[in-house]
């Protein structure tokens, strides 16, 4: 499709003299079947390939304006935290690349905090955005998980963790590996205060995401085709020099080892959730007028 759209059709526009006054974000090819799925269609359907059912990345937005009711939620300010400790540079200084991130996404670091009702339930979500380098684990992301641990405590509520990450940021290198136990401990806090937490597990979850706080959950959730593991499959064949299971790391063949609890469609998510929220909360009675949203 490249030449067709780089080449010969500014050439045809060019000789016949139309503007292009088409958008170019109208269509989404599939990653998994390439069918061109047109934009409008794949939101209403949730992001879902209406042909493969292939499960495509939501933003941070969707995915807590899918989860909560009516869409409403209240977003949780995260402490700040030092913003470059290592003064780190590779290609360029990574204080310019966090700002450059928080012009791309208008977002602090890449987990957010907010609190709402799902399916009438009252619940604190901590929220991976992976157009945040990555959706990477550095010292804002653990003070984020440690804000909703406190927020789910304080509270009376339960907790849940929906991941998508490629693990540790390693632009704050020992730092970024510290958060792996301080996560443990914020979700163990909460399990020490008989509260739920639940784990959804979202395309991809890897790195020191998947070796800490997202494997911990009371029940963990994941979508279809979602790819969970520690490293990538290609580092695994060359270290023990042997050809993987086929669908090794995919979120169906952890849950025929036993890995995760339940691989959910997205359609059935918020509902699911909804269900366990209602069997496993201890907050049930407390007023929902706390999380009255605007």
């Amino acid at each position: 499709m490249n030449w067709l759209t780089n080449f010969v059709r500014p050439k045809i526009q060019a000789f016949i003299g139309l503007k292009n006054d088409i958008p170019d974000n109208l269509w989404t090819k599939c990653p998994k079947c390439e069918h061109m799925l047109f934009q409008k269609d794949l939101e209403k359907n949730l992001l879902v390939c209406h042909h493969c059912q292939h499960h495509l990345r939501l933003t941070l937005a969707q995915r807590l304006e899918f989860l909560f009711d009516d869409g409403k939620y209240t977003e949780t300010q995260v402490p700040g935290v030092k913003h470059d400790p290592l003064k780190f540079r590779d290609t360029k200084k990574y204080s310019d690349r966090l700002k450059e991130y928080r012009h791309k996404t208008q977002r602090d670091d890449s987990v957010s905090v907010a609190y709402g009702l799902i399916g009438g339930q009252p619940a604190v979500v901590a929220c991976f955005n992976f157009s945040f380098m990555g959706g990477s684990m550095g010292m804002a992301a653990g003070q984020a998980l440690v804000t909703a641990s406190d927020l789910a405590i304080k509270t009376g509520v339960p907790l849940i963790a929906v991941t998508a990450s490629g693990g540790a940021r390693m632009q704050e290198g020992i730092l970024s590996l510290m958060q792996m136990p301080r996560t443990v401990i914020a979700v163990e806090r909460v399990k020490e205060a008989g509260l739920p937490y639940i784990t959804l597990l979202t395309d991809p979850t890897t790195g020191g995401v998947s070796a800490s706080f997202a494997m911990l959950g009371d029940v963990a959730l994941a979508e279809p085709g979602a790819i969970i593991g520690f490293a990538g499959a290609r580092v695994i064949e060359e270290t023990i020099r042997q050809k993987l299971p086929d669908g090794f790391q995919k979120a169906e063949y952890l849950l025929a080892h036993g890995m995760v609890d339940q691989v959910v469609h997205r359609h059935e998510l918020k509902k699911t959730l909804s269900q366990l929220l209602k069997m496993l909360s201890v907050a049930n009675e407390m007023p929902l007028k706390r999380f009255a949203t605007s």
